[in-house]
């Protein structure tokens, strides 16, 4: 049990490693190359607005970080995100609270990612198929629920996760507050990967789920819990996304799981489980808001661009393996 708390610490638990580097390196030649072809990427405003887009995907990254750590797969997050926001959104416009509707939404991707764990861990059904499936529920019931029509019109409490700031001053314009959540977010899934006991049988599910198991670790309450996380994620998504819109859609966070796994994978982790941190999952979110954002500005089709994304992720797992 001791050698599966303390193998690979240096490596998996490091804050920076080669691999991190190289992929910060990466990020920055990318910004090069895009301010070389777009001077305007450079810009205060454009810089924040790339952090900006990058934090939803980033918050949603961190529990696909989780699961993919376990040799997991989590495809539902983005139809967990649209059914957590219409009903968020449906409690705030009954005149709800504020606090209790976002803790609706929260709960709600709780559950749905705990039920793909009780599919996966306890019906044993491959991580495919069981998120594949809540997947399809999800939207479904999001479009059910809102009867395909979107939600819109909040309070400016509510909106402030989405549009405010914080640290503001008189001479500072301040901090968007999505940022801040995005940041808080990531000491808090580095915190728990590095130090606790749900970190440790993570990466030691990913390395080896049966020595795991022999090693007396609760495998499928574990695995429940993971998916649970990245359920709650997926909601938190959900607020903020919502917030900044000002409106909650049934079809909201279509294709968001292949940004979000697509981050998680250039960041370094292993598509096979066991090996990856959660600094890198940032990078590779910033990565991918700055590569939106860089086809965006240098007027390439919404097509190509999925292209192009797709290239990423094939290009990003070839790697890993000859790595390995």
């Amino acid at each position: 049990m001791n050698r599966l708390n303390t193998a690979g610490k240096s490596d998996h638990f490091a804050m920076f490693n080669i691999r991190d580097f190289a992929t910060l390196i990466g990020l920055f030649l990318l910004c090069a190359v895009i301010s070389i072809l777009q001077p305007v990427f450079l810009s205060p405003n454009n810089l924040i607005n790339v952090v900006m887009q990058s934090s939803i995907n980033a918050s949603i990254a961190i529990g696909i970080t989780f699961v993919i750590l376990t040799g997991g797969i989590d495809l539902s997050v983005g139809s967990i995100l649209a059914l957590s926001g219409v009903v968020m959104a449906s409690s705030l416009q009954a005149g709800h609270p504020l606090a209790l509707s976002i803790l609706i939404a929260l709960v709600i991707g709780t559950i749905c990612g705990l039920i793909n764990g009780f599919l996966i861990a306890k019906g044993k059904l491959p991580p495919f198929i069981a998120t594949l499936g809540m997947m399809s529920m999800a939207r479904g019931l999001a479009l059910v629920y809102t009867n395909g029509r979107p939600i819109s019109g909040f309070s400016k409490a509510f909106r402030w996760f989405g549009t405010g700031y914080v640290f503001k001053t008189e001479y500072f314009s301040g901090i968007p507050a999505q940022i801040v959540i995005t940041v808080a977010l990531y000491i808090i899934a580095y915190y728990i990967l590095k130090y606790t006991r749900l970190g440790r049988y993570t990466y030691a599910i990913g390395g080896n789920e049966e020595a795991a198991r022999l090693s007396g670790i609760n495998v499928k309450k574990y695995k429940m819990i993971i998916y649970g996380i990245s359920g709650l994620m997926a909601s938190v998504g959900a607020i903020i996304l919502t917030a900044r819109l000002n409106s909650a859609q049934p079809i909201a966070g279509i294709m968001y799981e292949l940004d979000a796994i697509a981050a998680t994978v250039i960041g370094g982790t292993s598509t096979v489980g066991g090996e990856g941190k959660i600094t890198g999952t940032l990078i590779g979110a910033l990565i991918m808001g700055v590569l939106r954002n860089g086809l965006n500005l240098l007027d390439v089709s919404s097509y190509l661009q999925q292209l192009i994304i797709g290239a990423v992720i094939v290009i990003a797992v070839l790697i890993d393996k000859y790595r390995k």
